[in-house]
């Protein structure tokens, strides 16, 4: 009779173990969606600033048509991006072509001096650490999510239950690996 209460106990405790592994896999899965849709909001916000910022310059810039609609191309190629990895290289792109448009813009001083110009050049500024600061907290969570999925003995109910693990956003683009030089002469 003992022997079947110490068995009963030790599943029940079993049990409760691998519920609360199960459990903390849905909380750090939940959390990196989570993670996932701050970086979407800024986006969309960063998304929604572009076309203005384009209509802003138009009237001063008639001569660079092509930098305004390679900015426009490559906003909705992210915009229909796919997938984590699509996504980053898209994101890349969009982040290159702008840092070209704001070297165009060096050109313009009428531009540079607009005071809606600025204000857009503000706000997309803005826009670029949150997405910076979104894209570290969602790869926090995907490091934490990933690391349960592969040690043991989560690694077992992440199996059991089919868990996958997630992909970084990581930038693919070179340029933007590395450091900027900065010339005073």
């Amino acid at each position: 009779m003992i022997v079947i209460a110490v068995l009963l106990v030790l599943l029940v405790l079993v049990v409760f173990n691998l519920a609360g592994m199960y459990n903390s896999l849905i909380r750090l899965r939940n959390q990196v969606k989570n993670a996932w849709s701050q970086i979407d909001v800024q986006l969309k916000r960063r998304y929604d600033l572009i076309p203005n910022l384009i209509e802003t310059a138009k009237g001063y810039m008639q001569h660079e048509r092509e930098t305004l609609e390679n900015i426009t191309k490559a906003r909705s190629q992210a915009m229909g991006a796919q997938g984590i990895g699509e996504k980053s290289k898209a994101e890349g792109a969009l982040g290159e072509t702008l840092s070209k448009f704001f070297l165009v813009v060096e050109n313009y001083p009428d531009l540079k001096a607009n005071q809606n110009f600025l204000v857009l050049q503000e706000e997309l500024t803005s826009t670029e650490n949150k997405i910076a600061f979104a894209r570290q907290a969602y790869n926090d969570q995907t490091l934490f999510f990933n690391n349960k999925i592969q040690m043991f003995p989560s690694n077992i109910v992440a199996q059991m239950f089919n868990f996958k693990e997630e992909e970084f956003f990581v930038i693919e683009e070179k340029k933007e690996r590395e450091a900027p030089k900065v010339n005073f002469s």
